[in-house]
């Protein structure tokens, strides 16, 4: 419910120089009750904001400032948009009563042996997981720590929770294959990441079972299912900058057509203005979804080897990061979840 009392909030930002940052500034500056308060960068301390994200340049000299708790904690919401691994002891440092939505990977799992297996160190406990069409908004609202899921789990959900909670497929046999733009891999640059490498051609990376989104999906379709879900994982690296496409196919069960695959979706999303599965015979594309907090779906029963395929689309940085950032943290605040977030992309 929309909270009448204060007209605006104020939001702190710790990894505004990365590409989830920068959309997190271009979103909040444009939003009618957040305004932009720190934006902490480590390293880049001192940096115009535009020296980093040139399509900012109207913010002017604003500047990076050192990652300091106490700076950022002066906000009503703090965004940590760190590398996995980092927003745990900055997130401790922080008032119990700040609204803190983590970008990164730190509170998303429930298994301590699942972090350890994925990502290595110790398990910083589990926060309110934030995918509001999947968690639901009541938790989201009562929380002050939201775990923002991660780019391609969001999609892979998305597009398969509603199937395995009617039993419409088996929840021990799902594959997907996700391709990601290279804003997925972050700002730290890498031989992988040269235009000269990604350009013309597509890439795997991390195969085998071994890429640390596996356990979030798994945690969160097994939620859905109830029952143990496996997935086998195979990310891929597409030559353009932002923007998700997964295929995701799981066993068909018995007599199961395209029609009741396509109602299931429908049932599950009437209501939520950021997904949309789309008409028939129409698939998603990332172009469609660019710049957008938006979920595109389709879904098909492949008779043929009796198993149903989820295609979705999403932009990584904003439904993969920021945007859905904001959308949990306009649930928190008591504003519209809709504020300063659009559905519809940016085209051609």
């Amino acid at each position: 419910m929309y909270n009448h009392e204060v007209t605006t909030f104020t939001a702190s930002i710790a990894g505004a120089s990365g590409y989830a940052g920068g959309e997190l500034i271009r979103l909040i500056s444009a939003h009618p009750f957040l305004q932009l308060g720190p934006l902490a960068a480590g390293a880049n301390a001192g940096a115009r904001v535009s020296d980093l994200h040139p399509h900012l340049a109207s913010l002017g000299d604003l500047r990076f400032i050192a990652t300091d708790a106490d700076s950022l904690a002066t906000s009503d919401v703090v965004f940590l948009a760190l590398p996995h691994g980092e927003s745990a002891a900055l997130a401790a440092a922080l008032p119990a009563s700040t609204l803190v939505v983590d970008l990164g990977a730190d509170h998303r799992l429930h298994s301590a042996q699942a972090w350890q297996t994925y990502y290595g160190g110790s398990h910083a406990g589990t926060w309110v997981y934030g995918l509001p069409e999947l968690t639901g908004r009541e938790a989201i609202a009562d929380a002050r720590r939201i775990a923002n899921p991660g780019c391609y789990p969001t999609g892979v959900i998305l597009g398969l929770a509603p199937l395995l909670a009617a039993g419409l497929v088996e929840p021990s046999d799902v594959v997907v294959v996700a391709a990601s733009g290279t804003t997925g891999a972050g700002r730290k640059a890498s031989d992988a990441l040269l235009a000269s490498t990604v350009m013309g051609q597509l890439s795997t990376y991390k195969v085998g079972g071994v890429h640390q989104h596996t356990p979030e999906i798994e945690q969160a379709l097994t939620g859905a299912a109830n029952a143990t879900v496996t997935v086998s994982f195979t990310p891929m690296l597409a030559p353009m900058p932002r923007g998700i496409l997964a295929t995701s196919t799981a066993r068909l069960s018995p007599g199961i057509t395209t029609v009741e695959l396509a109602e299931a979706l429908y049932a599950a999303y009437l209501n939520e203005s950021f997904v949309t599965v789309l008409p028939t015979g129409m698939w998603p594309q990332t172009g469609a979804t660019l710049g957008a907090n938006s979920v595109h779906l389709q879904v098909a029963a492949d008779t043929h080897s009796g198993r149903a395929v989820v295609v979705s689309a999403i932009d990584n940085l904003t439904k993969g990061a920021a945007g859905q950032a904001i959308q949990n943290a306009n649930i928190a605040l008591g504003i519209d979840e809709g504020c300063g977030l659009s559905a519809i992309g940016v085209a051609p």
